[in-house]
């Protein structure tokens, strides 16, 4: 037969160590996030201008792309203009550089990407006011997330690009 006693600063100690183990249990269950192995994937709770929260996840064809633009208020031709893979530079030059800080801008990152494949969508945007040229939505899609994107125009002078996020 064994006996085990305890001291008070015993049951304390384990006291706390629960009370620390619900806790953590309770932020793992209950706070919402957009976590992977690679880091945050998406800006957690934005809000479009349309007042609604934009999704950035289960992009899984040309027509979950086509909704994740809408989100903003785009509307773009049904059909991709093109659908490749492209890989995101293991090194960013001063171009590659100057796009992440668009990205970061609209609460994405391209670092944690560095030297990954993705899926690039180029869209034409039928929507675009103030501007006659063509305008194109290129979104970026890892792991059925988007990454990043922009809306550019077409026109090398002169031309724009920008966030998603209408101006």
């Amino acid at each position: 037969m064994f006996v085990y006693s305890f001291k008070a600063s015993t049951v304390r100690i384990l006291g706390v160590v629960c009370v620390a183990l619900v806790g953590l249990i309770a932020l793992v269950a209950f706070v919402p996030t957009y976590v992977t192995a690679g880091g945050t994937d998406a800006p957690a709770g934005q809000v479009s201008a349309q007042g609604t929260s934009i999704s950035y996840d289960k992009i899984k064809s040309e027509q979950d792309v086509v909704k994740f633009l809408s989100q903003f208020g785009w509307q773009v031709e049904g059909k991709a203009i093109e659908v490749k893979e492209v890989s995101v530079p293991a090194e960013f030059d001063k171009i590659y550089a100057g796009y992440n800080q668009i990205q970061l801008a609209q609460g994405l990152d391209l670092t944690r990407y560095k030297g990954k494949e993705v899926t690039r969508y180029t869209f034409r945007v039928t929507n675009y006011e103030g501007h006659e040229g063509t305008v194109y939505a290129n979104v970026l899609v890892w792991r059925k997330k988007v990454i990043g994107g922009d809306i550019c125009s077409a026109e090398i002078t002169d031309g724009f690009v920008q966030g998603f996020e209408k101006k």
